[in-house]
Parts: structure tokens; C-alpha cells; sequence
């Protein structure tokens, strides 16, 4: 069929990129988001497509998409009312969770209230030890007494996390199997099923954050697959993962927590594969939706994964891209706290109401209200004439909390603005440290509809290499989807010392997987589809708490190669940490397998260079650094090859606004990407 299509619904916008495969251009378009009615955005961007491009439905042969849906769930707490089921005597480990708080140099770091509180906690009696021998049986009574518990603080689902279920989830599934029978409108999940691993807590709130969105994601892909099929799109949709992958509609359903950071995930690969395409080996990606701030880091085209990422208050222990979320985006809420201190998000204004400044009944300023007080934004319709922004309606908004603070409109606006690059920038200096990298090598790759926007202020507080802004940066997470490739990730906990009797025991386990990861990939996508295979391990020195995941190749675990493995693990330990001991014993806790199918990628198209010096449209006066200024206006229509601007300057597009501060300069390369650097003489 002629088209692959890629969409993206956020929380404020919706945006598509579709590859006609007869002429290798793609086409993009943005609309309002609904969450109001999920699914009817895809209706309005399928007409849109059909009207502007001829776009048949019936020729749509690829169709995936990334949401933020999950996160945005979990971020503002938006989830399900939930009972957790534990095994008695160990009913705190929401509670207790590894007694850290979040951020170990804030004096005032508090920790979160957990996701399920105390009292909808509730005991089962039944034991498995740490081998997976059932030791006690379940207790039919104790389940029955929590079923009511559950009902009586009005739960609308349970999550099953039983000790060591890890290892033998026989007793999870006779707790589901009784709540099934006596309360089957309870939807039930059991932290085996989810992501199987060592450690309570770890699985536990994995379980719990798949439970607290399963039905709000149910509900929305449902609607979602209704609306394709009334446009009549007869290809199956695929859905992006949090690992950078895609999968079916209904595993998605089932393991929904695997798409908690999908929306997310589609940006990385679009600027993993948009990095790759034009030459850029050190980038951080930096996404900022109407929501959130999206963070990950991508080193000569591959993206780096991690576990345990932090979603708004809680790590998540699936496979999935590293990447730092934060509660801001254009559409985060300014409020003023007890203490008279403005402070903005993690709330966020959404598509409905939006931005004051949207004209769709926001009564509450926000971020993007904050740049269009300030002058820039505001000189023409966003969004592919999505919307209309009102600057006055802006200014209506933030002048009570002028009022209330003593300064000018922009002076309260700027605040809010740095308040939120402050709060990016914390989150972002913890990722570069993580991976132990200096700033000052990396580009930012702005994307999102407020990427542009927000970008070079907060590239210049980390004393960044610069910043690069995409042709189309507002739908990159569309495109990102369209080039993502199928994959899926398998776990099994073995748990013991790098010794040979253990790599005996991998080269029959590396088989297994690979035999259900095979498996896997005929049942859903295929029998006949071309694969790779990638192992790798958490190991660590035996007595360190946590571990690191190592890189394996294949033939080392078929030759039960323990020296390959120790020295592998030793490489990677001195990577991170700058030391090794190649005379340590090791220990290995779970093996991983990736498979992976790839996706056709389209090629990027070089641009004619410019022939003629930069238009300017018109100057406007905006209110940057404490300061007006006079500040040219720049259609990126009219940007070629070889063009140069210097800040403060605004480039206007269809689909976001970018903003370049004093001491800028910015560069159009020749596949069309702006690189924003600092001037020469402030290196």
C-alpha cells in the first residue's frame, strides 16, 4: 500500500507524518488533541490528509502512534482508585519503598505519598520461597476479606505483588483467579504477569503503575481503533513502547505499562533517527509537549536504555529509553503557593481548556501564556492554523498575578519561565551526571511544540554545544513512530556467581528466550519477519546493592565463555564508574534478551542552497532578559542552506515558534535544521 502513517497525541496536540512511499516525501499536519473524545483527532487528521494531499485511507498499509496518555496520567495523578494484595507480613512496600528521598541535596525533598496508601493494602495469607517451592497455598479466606476491603474503599482494580512471584507466579494467578470469579468488574493485575523481576518493590510498583492507567488506556485505544475503522483504515495499528519499539494493539491493552512512556519514546527515535540521517553523534534530545519535558541521550545514533526511569513521582522498571521526564511544558499552570511564591506545574492546561492565550476557555496563565506576554509569540496562527494566539488575552491572564507580586506583566511572565527552565535544569544536570557527560559536547535537538520555544534558554544555562531545530520539530514524534522499529524485551532472574556452572546453565536459558522471543514475534507480527537478537545481563561485584546491565554477544553465553562474560561486565563497570577489579567475583542476577524486527526508513532529501539574503518579515518588540527589544521576525518558509541570523530573533513555522535570546546566532544546514549556537566571542 502507498502510505505509512505515524501520529503522535499529546496532551495538547495531535500530529501526523505520512510517508507516501511513490514519491518518498512526508507530509505533516497538526490538530488539536481531544481527550475530551479519543480517537476523533484521528478522524479530523485523516479528513485534513484526504482534503490537502488526496490521502485514500484504504492505501494506509502502516499505521502507528505514540500517546502520553499513561504518563500524563501518572504525572498528575490522574489514575484509578486501587488496592494493592501482598503477602501478610509484608504489606508496607509501597510504604517503605527503599526509604530514599528523591532528591539527596534538596534539604526540603520530601518523599511522595505512595500511589496505593496504606489502607488499601491488603494481606494474603500464602507463601513461595525465594527457589519458587509454593510453601503455603493461598488462602481462600484472606482473598474473599481483601476482595471486600477492596470494595468497601471503593478500588475500581488490585494489584497481585506476592512474594517471590518472581520466581513462580502460581500464587499470583490463584489470587486473580478468585477475584475473577467473585469480582470480575475489579480488573486484576499480577506483577508476574507484568515484568517478572527480582526485588518487591521494584515489581510491585511496576505492577502498580500498569494497574493505576490500564483502564483509562482500554478505554482510549478502544475508541482510538473505532475511529480508524470509521475512516476506513483496514491495517491493523501499531502502538510505540517505551523501549523505542512498536507493538500490537492488544499487548498494548495487556501491558500497557509498556507504553507509559510511548509518546515519549516516538520523539527519541525520531531524533535518533534524524541525528543519524544528518551527521549529529552527540545529542540530547529535548521534547517539550504541552505537559511535560522529555530528556534522553543518543551517542552515535543509538539511543541509550536504562531502568528505573522516573515517572512524575516513581521509578518504572521496565526496559525503556533513559530519559528524564519533567512536570513542565508550554501548557503548565503558574499558581501562587501558601507562602505568596509563584510556582508552576506539574498541573497542566491540556488541549481543553489550553493556554489563555488558545482562546478555548483557559482561565489559568501558563507557560505559553508567559512567551506570548512577553512578545514571543503571538505574529500568527500555531499548529497549521490550529490555532489563533490572543497576546492580550495573555496579558489579562498574568496581570492578576502581577498585581499580586508587585512587578510588571513581564517581569512575572519572564519568572515564570525561568522557574521553568530552573526545574528542567535540575532534572537534566542528574541525566548528564548519571551518564557521567560534559555538557558542553552535546546539542540539544529541540522538538515539541514548545522544544523551540523554551530550548536555547535552557541549552545556555547548561553551557550546552547548541542547539539544532528540525525542519518540522512540532511533529517529530509522529515521525518517530513512523521509523520505529518492532521489538520486545524478555527477562528471566537466575541469580547467582559468575562461575561455570552458571554459564552452563545461560547457554540453555540464552536458547529459552530466544525461543520465546521468536515465538513471540511469529504469533504477533508474522512468521516470516527478518530479526536480531541482542543479550545482555545485570551483574554486578558481589557484595554491591544494585546492578549495571552489560552487552553480551551471543557466543559467549553458547560457549559458557565465563571469562568473555567477567571481562565484559569489568569493561562496562570502568565505563561508568572509572575503576574495575578484574579479580572480584561477579554475580549475575537476570538475563535480557531484545528482539527486534526493523522498520523501512525513509532517506532525507538535501536542500538547494540559499541564492538570496535572509527575509525578515517585520520587527516586534518582545521582553527578553529583563529587557525590550527589537527583534527581527523570520518565516522558516523562506530559510535556505547557508542563511544566518543572529539573536534575539523569532522564526515563525506551522507548527511551533522557535526563540533565539541575545548572544545567539543560528545557522540553516543543508538538510534545512537551524544549529543555534552562542556567539563566538561568549565560548
Amino acid at each position: 500500500m502507498r502510505y505509512r502513517v505515524g501520529v503522535d497525541i499529546g496532551g495538547s496536540f495531535t500530529d501526523f507524518a505520512v510517508l507516501d512511499r511513490q514519491t518518498n516525501q512526508i507530509h505533516t499536519l497538526k490538530v488539536l488533541s481531544r481527550p475530551d473524545a479519543p480517537g476523533s483527532e484521528i478522524l479530523t487528521g485523516l479528513a485534513q490528509f484526504a482534503e490537502r494531499d488526496g490521502l485514500d485511507p484504504a492505501e494506509i498499509g502502516y499505521f502507528t502512534h505514540g500517546t502520553t496518555v499513561g504518563i500524563n496520567a501518572v504525572i498528575q495523578r490522574r489514575g484509578v482508585r486501587l488496592a494493592l494484595f501482598a503477602t501478610a507480613g509484608f504489606c508496607d512496600v509501597l510504604e517503605l519503598a527503599r526509604l530514599k528521598i528523591p532528591h539527596i541535596h534538596d534539604l526540603f525533598s520530601r518523599r511522595p505519598a505512595p500511589l496505593i496508601s496504606r489502607d488499601r493494602v491488603f494481606a494474603i495469607h500464602e507463601r513461595t520461597d525465594r527457589d519458587g517451592n509454593v510453601l503455603q497455598p493461598v488462602d481462600r479466606g484472606s482473598v474473599l476479606a481483601a476482595i471486600d476491603g477492596a470494595r468497601a474503599a471503593g478500588c475500581q482494580g488490585i494489584v497481585v505483588a506476592l512474594l517471590h512471584s518472581y520466581r513462580n507466579g502460581h500464587n499470583e494467578a490463584a489470587v486473580k483467579a478468585i477475584v475473577e470469579e467473585v469480582a470480575p468488574d475489579l480488573l486484576t493485575s499480577c506483577s508476574a504477569d507484568i515484568w517478572p523481576i527480582i526485588r518487591e518493590y521494584e515489581r510491585t510498583i511496576t505492577a502498580a503503575i500498569n494497574a493505576y492507567m490500564q483502564p483509562m488506556v482500554i478505554n482510549y485505544l478502544e475508541k482510538f481503533e473505532g475511529a480508524l475503522r470509521a475512516r476506513g483504515v483496514t491495517t491493523p495499528p501499531r502502538i510505540t513502547k517505551s523501549n523505542g519499539g512498536v507493538m500490537g494493539v492488544e499487548q498494548a491493552k495487556r501491558e500497557c505499562v509498556q507504553m507509559v512512556l510511548s509518546g515519549t519514546a516516538s520523539g527519541v527515535i525520531g531524533a535518533s533517527y534524524l541525528a543519524s540521517a544528518c551527521g549529529f553523534d552527540r545529542i540530547l534530545s529535548l521534547d517539550i509537549g504541552g505537559t511535560s519535558a522529555d530528556v534522553a541521550v543518543i551517542v552515535n545514533g543509538e539511543v541509550a536504555q536504562g531502568n528505573g526511569e522516573i515517572i512524575g513521582d516513581f521509578p518504572i522498571y521496565i526496559p525503556s529509553v533513559a530519559v528524564t521526564s519533567v512536570g513542565q511544558g508550554g501548557g503548565s499552570l503558574a499558581w501562587i503557593d501558601g507562602q505568596g511564591v509563584m510556582q508552576m506545574g506539574p498541573d497542566s492546561a491540556g488541549s481543553l481548556p489550553g493556554p489563555v492565550c488558545f482562546q478555548r476557555g483557559g482561565t489559568q496563565p501558563t507557560a505559553t501564556d508567559a512567551f506570548a506576554a512577553c512578545g514571543m509569540i503571538g505574529h500568527g496562527d500555531l499548529g497549521y492554523h490550529a490555532v489563533q494566539v490572543d497576546v492580550a488575552a495573555a496579558r489579562a491572564a498574568w496581570q492578576p498575578l502581577a498585581d499580586r507580586l508587585g512587578v510588571s506583566v513581564e517581569q512575572t511572565a519572564e519568572t515564570a519561565i525561568e522557574l521553568a527552565i530552573s526545574s528542567m535544569y535540575g532534572d537534566t544536570s542528574g541525566l548528564l551526571s548519571r551518564f557521567g557527560l560534559d555538557p558542553r559536547e552535546f546539542w540539544f535537538l529541540a522538538f515539541g511544540g514548545a522544544g523551540p520555544m523554551m530550548g536555547c534558554f535552557l541549552a545556555r544555562e547548561l553551557n550546552m554545544k547548541g542547539v539544532i531545530v528540525p525542519p518540522t520539530p512540532g511533529v517529530l514524534s509522529a515521525l518517530g513512530g513512523l521509523v520505529a522499529d518492532i521489538r520486545n524485551d524478555f527477562i528471566r532472574t537466575l541469580y547467582g556467581d559468575l562461575n561455570a556452572q552458571l554459564a552452563d546453565r545461560l547457554a540453555s536459558e540464552a536458547e529459552s528466550l530466544s525461543q520465546r522471543a521468536q515465538a513471540w514475534l511469529a504469533a504477533e507480527h508474522g512468521k516470516e519477519m527478518p530479526f536480531t537478537l541482542q543479550f545482555s545481563a545485570d551483574m554486578r561485584y558481589r557484595g554491591q546493592s544494585f546492578e549495571i546491565d552489560v552487552p553480551l554477544e551471543a557466543a559467549w553465553l553458547a560457549s559458557a565463555d565465563v571469562a568473555a562474560l567477567h571481562a565484559a561486565f569489568d569493561q562496562q563497570h570502568h565505563q561508568l564508574f572509572g575503576h574495575s577489579d578484574a579479580a572480584a567475583p561477579v554475580q549475575l542476577i537476570n538475563l535480557r534478551l531484545v528482539i527486534a524486527s526493523p522498520t523501512p526508513k525513509p532517506a532525507l532529501n538535501r536542500l538547494a542552497a540559499a541564492s538570496e539574503p535572509v527575509q525578515v518579515a517585520k520587527q516586534v518588540r518582545a521582553w527578553i532578559d529583563g529587557a525590550f527589544h527589537q527583534v527581527d521576525l523570520v518565516l522558516r518558509a523562506t530559510l535556505r542552506p547557508g542563511h544566518r541570523l543572529r539573536g534575539p530573533v523569532i522564526v515563525a513555522q506551522d507548527d511551533c515558534t522557535t526563540c533565539v535570546p541575545p548572544r545567539m546566532q543560528v545557522e540553516v544546514d543543508s538538510f534545512g535544521n537551524l544549529l543555534i549556537t552562542p556567539l563566538s566571542e561568549e565560548k
